[in-house]
């Protein structure tokens, strides 16, 4: 039985998640901000996020709605922070996403329009696939990663906790990628990534 959503955050990638939910009928209690403001959708302010320990755990589900782009840190806090008082993140998925019924999903993910994720992939807690991306076979993608537009992950890829994939980015078949890393946007990854390393270009070169 779904439970009743509470929102962290009132941005463009909150409102993505908003329609989702709309679209699927979810109740939204409200949602989390630094300080009072408007919501398109007219949800209400609840107030800042410890506003969210008023609600009874078992009651309530909660949709992380702060993107990754330059606030991974804080987005990843946010996630173990609640999730060690036992709150539990709803995964959001777009009714046009395609993926294969072997595909094993952790807590939290978020699975944007067009996405296709294809057999026995597996993809940890508080991940972001986004708009039109495409991950194919037997991939293994970490908790907290940002898979941004449009991105093709090809079959038996890694890709470690916390790193982030830009929009557009290819990457082949087999490649390992470590935690921490940032592939720019267009790049094309032909050969294994380490950890914590910056990669860009055609072929990514680390920089």
């Amino acid at each position: 039985m779904n439970k009743p959503i509470i929102i962290l955050g009132n941005g463009g990638h909150s409102s993505v998640l908003t329609e989702i939910l709309i679209a699927q009928n979810r109740e939204i209690i409200g949602f989390t901000s630094p300080q009072k403001e408007e919501n398109q959708f007219d949800l209400p302010y609840l107030g800042q996020d410890e506003v969210i320990f008023q609600f009874d755990s078992k009651e309530i589900e909660l949709v992380l709605g702060i993107g990754s782009v330059a606030v991974t840190a804080i987005r990843q806090n946010l996630f173990h922070h609640f999730n060690k008082e036992n709150y539990i993140f709803s995964n959001v998925i777009h009714p046009s996403a395609i993926i294969a019924p072997s595909v094993k999903l952790g807590r939290g993910i978020q699975i944007m329009a067009g996405v296709i994720i294809q057999t026995n992939t597996f993809i940890d807690d508080n991940t972001i696939v986004n708009t039109g991306s495409k991950i194919d076979h037997d991939c293994y993608i970490g908790s907290h990663v940002h898979i941004a537009p449009g991105t093709t992950i090809s079959g038996g890829v890694k890709i470690g906790a916390s790193s982030h994939i830009g929009a557009g980015s290819t990457i082949i078949q087999q490649i390992d990628i470590g935690s921490g890393c940032l592939i720019g946007a267009g790049s094309v990854v032909v050969k294994n990534i380490g950890n914590r390393v910056k990669a860009i270009g055609v072929p990514a070169r680390e920089v």
